[in-house]
């Protein structure tokens, strides 16, 4: 199953006719994408559900129907096991970018989260996964897909947040300010997070970030 999240909308792609009385189920071969990422950002559409019975034709679809932007990024950790975010649009992130030509996902993903926020000593621990959202540029629709690293880094220098990227801050967090900041977040970003991140605690113990 893919989530493509359109305004914070996810349109799901599944291999499952029914996932909930509220989806409007359409088979894969009789949906127009363009016109339903229209109607989803125009309020008009909720919850939709693209089925296909084979797994393998859903990303084909999202690749034929809609120009895709590969980007890569990390959730990076440290020794105190907190975890490396960046203030970019007024949302907490976390660092990622764009993949160049000839570049490998995971060279791209050590590159930009080293340029985003200063970290050094990046360590690949594992593929997590990959993320689908819709953004517009240039008033034509474009698909990003990014690809997402586990990391580690034992640097604990000064963070240099990237002011061209539009980075306010880049910043560790522990376990309840992680969860504070999965509050002003995409919804995107939390689905690579365990659940335990995504369930607060009171205000009362939570510290400032």
């Amino acid at each position: 199953m893919y989530k493509v999240f359109v305004k914070e909308i996810p349109i799901i792609l599944s291999t499952k006719k029914n996932i909930g009385e509220h989806y409007t189920t359409i088979p894969l071969k009789q949906a127009r994408f363009k016109k339903l990422v229209k109607k989803i950002n125009n309020g008009e559409l909720l919850y939709v559900n693209l089925y296909h019975k084979n797994a393998e034709k859903l990303e084909l679809f999202l690749r034929k129907k809609i120009k895709v932007v590969e980007a890569a990024g990390g959730m990076v950790y440290n020794s105190k096991k907190e975890i490396l975010f960046i203030r970019r649009n007024k949302k907490w992130d976390l660092p990622k970018g764009k993949i160049e030509k000839g570049e490998t996902h995971e060279a791209a993903a050590i590159r930009e989260v080293m340029e985003e926020t200063g970290v050094q000593n990046l360590e690949i621990r594992d593929f997590m996964m990959k993320t689908y959202h819709v953004f517009t540029r240039n008033n034509k629709f474009r698909l990003k897909i990014t690809y997402w690293y586990e990391m580690f880094s034992d640097y604990d220098g000064p963070l240099v947040p990237q002011p061209d990227e539009g980075i306010k801050k880049a910043k560790w967090k522990n376990f309840e300010k992680s969860q504070k900041a999965l509050l002003d977040s995409y919804e995107n970003i939390k689905l690579l997070f365990p659940k335990e991140y995504l369930t607060t605690h009171s205000n009362d113990r939570i510290t400032k970030m």
